[in-house]
C-alpha cells in the first residue's frame, strides 16, 4: 500500500507512479473560484454575442467582407467557450456539479456539441491517452507502421485522406461539428442519446429564430465561417497535444496513467493572446495529470513545480513539424512520416 510522502521526501523526485506524491502537487490547484469562473464566462460569451451583432449589422449593411474579417475573432471566442464547456464537464469550473452542468450545457450548445455525449468520449480519451491498445475513441486515428503495411489498399487510401492536413483541419473538422455530433453513434446509454437529441432540438430552435430574424442564407453566411475556423482550431489543438515529436505511447502492459500524463501530452507554449483564447489548454500535460484543475490555474501549477519541466515543450513554429508525422513506429518508439515505410518494407523483406 502506498503511503503519503513526508515533507522531506516531497523535495525529491520519486517514481512517476507514486500517486500520493503527484496528488500532493496538484490538489491545491484544484480549487475553483466562482468569481473567476463567472468572469471567464462573461468575457468569453459576452464578446462572442456582441460580435454576432456586429457581423449581422455588417452583413445587412452590405459589407460582407467586414463580416468575414470578424469571423476569425468570433471563432477565437468560440474556442474559449468550448474550453469552458470542457472544464465544466470535468467539474473544474465550480464546486457545484449542478452549476457546472448548467454552464457546460449552455457553452456546449453554442459550440454545437452535445454535452454529455462528448464528455463520455472525452473521458475515455483521458483514461487511454498514449495507450496503443485502447485507441479509437475521442482521439486522432493513428496506425502503427506494421498495421498500415498489413492494411488493404482501400484502407491505406482512406487513412491517407483522413490524415491529410487539408482534410483533417478542413472538411473533416467542420464535419465533426456540423454532422458527427448530430448522430448519437457510439452513445453508450440513454443520457448520451438524449444529449444529442436535445442539442439538435436547441440548435434547430436557434436556426429557426435566426432565420426568422435575418434569414437562413444570412445566418449560414455568418455561422459557417465561424464554425470552419473554430473547428479547425479545435482539432489542431487536440492533434498537436498528442501527436508531436517525442511523444510517448505504450502497449497496455507498459502503460501508466501518471507517466503518460506527462510524456504523452505536450506543453504547447503559445503567444499570450493565443494562450488566452485557448484557455491555457497548451498546458495539456498538467491537465491530463489532473483534469479537476480549472484552466486559469494550469499555468500556475506548471510554473510552481519543477517536475513539469519534463514535459515536451513545443512552440507555434515547431508544432508545424507535427503535420509530417503519420504513423507510430513501435521499433523506434516514435511517430514517423510515410517515408519510414520504405525502410520498414526493406526490413520485412529481409
Amino acid at each position: 500500500m502506498e503511503t503519503a510522502p513526508t515533507a522531506s521526501a516531497a523535495t525529491q523526485e520519486p517514481a512517476p507512479t507514486n500517486r500520493w506524491w503527484w496528488r500532493s502537487i496538484v490538489e491545491r490547484y484544484e480549487k475553483p473560484s466562482s468569481l473567476r469562473s463567472l468572469w471567464q464566462i462573461t468575457n468569453s460569451m459576452g464578446p462572442y454575442l456582441i460580435l454576432w451583432g456586429l457581423m449581422i449589422w455588417a452583413l445587412q449593411s452590405h459589407h460582407y467582407w467586414l463580416t468575414l474579417l470578424m469571423a476569425p475573432l468570433a471563432a477565437g471566442f468560440l474556442v474559449r467557450i468550448f474550453i469552458i464547456s470542457h472544464d465544466c464537464g470535468h467539474g473544474a469550473m465550480f464546486k457545484s456539479p449542478r452549476v457546472n452542468r448548467f454552464w457546460g450545457v449552455i457553452a456546449s450548445l453554442l459550440c454545437a456539441t452535445p454535452y454529455h455525449f462528448w464528455l463520455s468520449e472525452h473521458g475515455r480519451h483521458h483514461g487511454a491517452s498514449g495507450n496503443l491498445d485502447r485507441r479509437g475513441v475521442g482521439d486522432i486515428w493513428t496506425l502503427t507502421v506494421q498495421e498500415y503495411l498489413a492494411s488493404s489498399r482501400l484502407r491505406r487510401i482512406w487513412y491517407r485522406i483522413y490524415r491529410n492536413p487539408f482534410m483533417m483541419f478542413g472538411p473533416g473538422a467542420f464535419g465533426i461539428m456540423a454532422l458527427r455530433y448530430r448522430i448519437p453513434k457510439g452513445a453508450r446509454n440513454k443520457k448520451e442519446r438524449l444529449s444529442v437529441l436535445w442539442t439538435n432540438v436547441g440548435l434547430l430552435g436557434i436556426m429557426l429564430g435566426m432565420t426568422h430574424w435575418i434569414g437562413l442564407k444570412e445566418f449560414l453566411m455568418i455561422i459557417v465561417p465561424i464554425l470552419s475556423v473554430s473547428s479547425a482550431t479545435g482539432v489542431w489543438l487536440f492533434y498537436v497535444q498528442h501527436q508531436y515529436e517525442g511523444v510517448r505511447w505504450d502497449r497496455n502492459e507498459n502503460w501508466d496513467f501518471l507517466t503518460q500524463a506527462i510524456e504523452s501530452s505536450s506543453y504547447y507554449r503559445l503567444p499570450r493572446v493565443l494562450q488566452w483564447f485557448t484557455g491555457n489548454i497548451g498546458y495539456h500535460h498538467v491537465h491530463h495529470l489532473s483534469h479537476r484543475i480549472p484552466n486559469y490555474n494550469l499555468e500556475k501549477c506548471h510554473r510552481e513545480n519543477e517536475i513539469f519541466s519534463r514535459a515536451r515543450q513545443i512552440t507555434l513554429w515547431s508544432s508545424l513539424k507535427s503535420l509530417t508525422l503519420r504513423l507510430w513506429d513501435e521499433e523506434q518508439r516514435k511517430l514517423v512520416g510515410y517515408r519510414a515505410l520504405r525502410m520498414a518494407r526493406r526490413s520485412s523483406a529481409t
